[in-house]
Formats: C-alpha cells, structure tokens, sequence
C-alpha cells in the first residue's frame, strides 16, 4: 500500500542520513555545549550535535518529491521547509539566534504555505448548539472565505482575508507548540510520529468515503510520521543528536499543514497535541503575569516540572507519547463538538496538575536565549 511506503521511504532516507548530519554537525560546531551554550531549560551536560532538522528535510521533502505530485501548495510546503532549514542551521552555528527574529522567519515560512493556497477556509463552531450567538456567529460551520482580495504577484492570486490570517496563526503557532516540546529526549519526534499517523489516518478515512484529494494527504501524514520514528531512533534517551530549531519546527510546520488541507483536521490535530498546547498556552501566561517576554526561555514547561519531580527523560517521553496516542484515538471516533469538550477537560486537569507539582518543585527565574 503506497502509505507503507510513504512511512518506510521517509522513515529509511532520515535514519540514514542522521549518522552523516552528526559528522557533519560535529565537523562544523552545529553542536550543544552547555558549556558554551547555556539556558535554564537544558539538562544535557555533555556535548551533543544539533542540525537533527538536515536529516528530517532530507527525509520528508524527497519522499514528498519522490511520492506526491508538485502543485503550488506542495511548493508552499517546501519552500516553508527550506527557510526553517536555513534558519535553524544558523542558529545552531551563532547559538544566540534572537528569538523574535526566529518568530519573524516563522511567520515567512507560514507566509510561504498560505500563499501557495493553503487556508482555513472555515471552522466547525462547537458553541452555537449551547449558546444563543448573534449572526454570523449562530451557524454551526463558520465561513472564513468571504471576503477576497485580488492581487498581482507572479500572476494574478487571490488573498482569502480571513482564511489565510487564520491559517498563517495557526501554522505558525502550532510550530511553537512543538517547537517548545521537545525538553526531553525523544519527546519531540515521539509527539510528531503519533500525530502524524493520526492524521494519516483521518485522511485514510476521508479517502474510503470519497474524497479523493485526501490520498495525497494522507502520503504526507505518514512521510511525516516515518521522517519522525526515523530521527527518534537517535534522538532517544541517551540522545546521539538533538533535532535543533530546524527539526522541531519543520515537522511542526508539516503537521500545521496537513491539519489545515482538511478542516476537520484541525481539532483532531489539537486534540491530539492537547497536552504540549496547553502547556504551551499556559506557559505564555504565566510569562506575561509574571512580566517577562513570552518567547524567552525558562524551567518551566510542564516537562521540567516532571524532571524536578524525578521522572527520567524516558518516562516523560512514553507520557508525551501515550497521551498523544489515547487522545488522538478518541479524535478519530468522535465529532468535533466533541473534540472540543475533550480538549477543554484536558486543560481543566492539566491546570490542576500543575497546580498540584508546583507544590513539589521550584520554577526557575532565570531566563535565556533559547524561545522555548
């Protein structure tokens, strides 16, 4: 089945190229050394190469080259790719790459992919059964592609105002999200290979019940996916190389995407990264309440809240994973109502999860150059 092969091309392509990435990393300093390097959210006490995103790109992009027909959005997907490549590249070089100069170079990548046609052309709306909303906001499905303004850019093109907003926040804060969640070992590429397949699977559904333009998706969730379980082999407890600003944040990026190309996917997707996006937001929070910029590095992710409580970087990864896992099964069996609410119980508990391991473990003031 041409998914297998989606899987096992990207999974084979990253694993091999990883070992040729940590030469490479360790030839030209792309490397972490806390020594050098320091930030308060790092544990790592010896040197580790970076650059993990070289091998994910070669993986992902020449399996999507190789495997999906090239249209403007698959341009989009790899030009996008290729200025998070080049950025974090970089910034595994300088080590002291400014964090809203990356936010910027996000928001081109995510640029790249909206102008290529990739929008949220509507949303579910979760709340018009319960509450009594004035018009437009009563409908059950709320549409984004109302009003549209004609350009001329390489050609005539059309800016779909609030689709392409929408999906230009989403992309490029759902890169964030990953990008902030990849603390401990093997957690980052864990997250993207359950979602991945998630996904690959939602489109799998949609594919069997008629929509044809889901197969091409579908290939690009498990190229995902398979790019993911291929670095992970490395990046596991005791990591041989880290996936830097690049390998976080494209297949962030991939996975933005593959949550838009359908709009059901956006749920499922968050539903299934429920936990590193409320982390996420919560983090942002407590950063701005406590005066501080919200990009700018701190110890106080949810996941060194569980290494002050002793868990080993193993056990927080098969937590990340699992809860990816289960609540990303429960995505593909319920409606988006319901998604909603499942996402809304996960942030009530995690709230009071944190809440509770606060009172075992002391937050970090310190802060650093890292936007993580």
């Amino acid at each position: 089945m041409i998914f297998f092969l989606a899987f096992f091309l990207s999974f084979i392509i990253t694993a091999v190229f990883v070992p040729f990435t940590i030469r490479l990393a360790l030839k030209y300093g792309l490397v972490d050394d806390p020594k050098i390097r320091p930030h308060p959210a790092h544990f790592h006490k010896v040197t580790i190469p970076r650059a993990g995103g070289l091998a994910i790109f070669l993986g992902t992009i020449s399996s999507v080259l190789i495997l999906i027909p090239v249209n403007s959005q698959i341009l989009g997907i790899v030009v996008g790719s290729t200025i998070l490549l080049l950025m974090g590249l970089i910034d595994d070089k300088v080590r002291t790459f400014n964090p809203y100069l990356r936010l910027m170079l996000l928001f081109l990548a995510g640029t790249a992919a909206v102008f290529s046609g990739i929008g949220i052309s509507f949303i579910n709306n979760p709340l018009a059964h319960f509450l009594s909303l004035p018009e437009p906001f009563n409908s059950t499905i709320l549409h984004l592609d109302k009003i549209v303004i004609p350009i001329e850019f390489f050609g005539s093109r059309n800016i779909i105002l609030f689709a392409d907003i929408l999906a230009l926040l989403w992309i490029v804060t759902l890169t964030q999200v990953i990008n902030w969640s990849k603390g401990v070992d093997g957690q980052m590429p864990g997250i993207t290979l359950i979602t991945g397949i998630i996904l690959g699977l939602l489109s799998f559904k949609f594919y069997l019940e008629g929509d044809f333009n889901q197969l091409n998706v579908a290939k690009l969730s498990f190229i995902v996916a398979g790019s993911s379980l291929g670095f992970l082999l490395f990046n596991w407890y005791p990591a041989k190389i880290l996936p830097g600003f690049s390998g976080s944040t494209i297949l962030a990026f991939l996975l933005a995407v593959l949550s838009i190309l359908s709009g059901a996917k956006i749920a499922t997707a968050s539903l299934a990264l429920a936990i590193p996006l409320i982390d996420f937001i919560y983090t942002v929070w407590r950063r701005i309440l406590s005066g501080k910029s919200p990009v700018w590095g701190d110890r106080g992710h949810l996941h060194h809240k569980l290494l002050d409580l002793g868990w080993t970087p193993p056990q927080i990864s098969l937590f990340y994973i699992a809860g990816s896992a289960i609540l990303g099964s429960v995505a593909l069996f319920v409606e988006t109502q319901s998604k909603f609410f499942a996402i809304l119980a996960v942030a009530i508990f995690f709230v009071i999860f944190i809440l509770w391991i606060n009172s075992f473990s002391v937050l970090s003031k310190q802060s650093g150059p890292d936007n993580g």
